[in-house]
């Protein structure tokens, strides 16, 4: 449903995890106890009548409505990529920091909507509501969009169109949720740009960082996912598709390779790859070649090759393509040989190797 994220689950997101436990257990908690729901209202006309400034931080924590605590914590599931790509104290202060903005921004528009409407602004839903509304700012900014179908021909599905379809049913879940939406998208905005050096001002200081990593990571902490198979996460989302295509090609390659080695003992059979032979290492490709001698260079480089590579044709245009990519052209001959003329598994290998 969402985007591809490397590992799946809440591997390497201890904080995005923490947040989904204790967040919705503290909302199924207040469902259950509706006699304490009072104190987590979050009423701005309490907080500027009243002088309630506690309501700031209550208010702004736990979802009251269900509906809401589960859209927000399925956008808090998917945007754990950030906390994967910058860090746990990074993600931390970002949310730090889009919270407390965020927090004058709501005032700020309460009182615009009261001068330009003449409407008081009294109670809005409460939780972690305008954070969450601000992760779609680097979301929009720094997650490329991947095609991914269409319907009808005329509308294109993205791997970020359910993201944005479950963030406008949170945006339609009470009458006031645009005002949390743009004060979030605002306070999102500012800090993500560093206006004002906010990130320097409204950060998560080291000594937190380094006490929630020994006593909070350890709780919150996932292992890594036992039935995928170990990838390193790439930057974006492009790097971590080329990853997958690439392992799964060098599978591929070691699946063909397995399979020689179970079905032949010395005489290799049509169709089998020696790819040891083939393809030595790039580092020790000059020291595993034999040294040439100065007469019979020919003779020999011919009574050295294997049957197998004498039966394919190597298409020039297709070798002079991996000359041009770097690779010398003993090297993209042989790849193409083993290949059978497929040039991109063969670049993959010679990459690889």
């Amino acid at each position: 449903m969402f985007t591809s994220t490397g590992s799946r689950g809440l591997y390497k997101a201890p904080l995005s995890k923490g947040l989904l436990l204790v967040l919705n257990g503290l909302t199924v908690m207040l469902t259950l106890l509706p006699q304490y729901q009072d104190m987590f209202i979050y009423n701005l006309q309490a907080i500027t009548h009243q002088h309630q400034v506690w309501r700031l931080i209550c208010g702004r924590l736990v979802c009251l409505d269900v509906k809401d605590s589960f859209c927000s914590s399925l956008l808090i599931y998917n945007f754990r990529i950030f906390e994967r790509r910058f860090g746990t104290r990074k993600f931390a202060s970002f949310l730090l920091g889009t919270w407390c903005l965020s927090a004058l921004v709501d005032l700020l528009l309460a009182q615009a909507v009261l001068y330009l409407f003449d409407y008081e602004v009294e109670e809005v839903s409460a939780g972690l509501l305008a954070p969450v509304f601000a992760l779609f700012v680097p979301f929009y900014l720094s997650v490329p969009r991947m095609p991914v179908t269409q319907v009808l021909g005329l509308i294109h599905i993205t791997n970020k169109s359910l993201v944005y379809i479950v963030g406008l049913q949170l945006l339609t879940s009470s009458p006031f949720m645009w005002l949390l939406a743009l004060s979030g998208l605002i306070s999102g905005g500012l800090y993500h740009s560093n206006v004002l050096w906010l990130q320097k001002i409204v950060f998560v200081p080291a000594w937190v960082s380094r006490i929630g990593r020994f006593v909070l990571e350890p709780i919150f902490s996932s292992s890594q996912p036992s039935d995928e198979t170990p990838l390193g996460m790439g930057a974006t989302l492009d790097i971590q598709r080329q990853q997958r295509m690439d392992l799964l090609d060098q599978q591929l390659l070691l699946a063909q390779y397995n399979e020689a080695r179970r079905n032949t003992s010395h005489q290799p059979q049509a169709g089998l790859l020696q790819w040891t032979r083939l393809f030595p290492s790039l580092r020790h490709r000059g020291q595993n070649r034999p040294p040439t001698q100065p007469h019979p260079q020919a003779q020999t480089h011919q009574s050295t090759q294997s049957p197998l590579l004498e039966n394919f044709a190597v298409a020039e245009e297709q070798v002079a393509r991996l000359v041009e990519m770097g690779f010398s052209r003993i090297d993209a001959l042989e790849a193409l040989r083993a290949s059978n003329n497929d040039i991109n598994m063969a670049t993959n290998f010679l990459l690889q190797h």
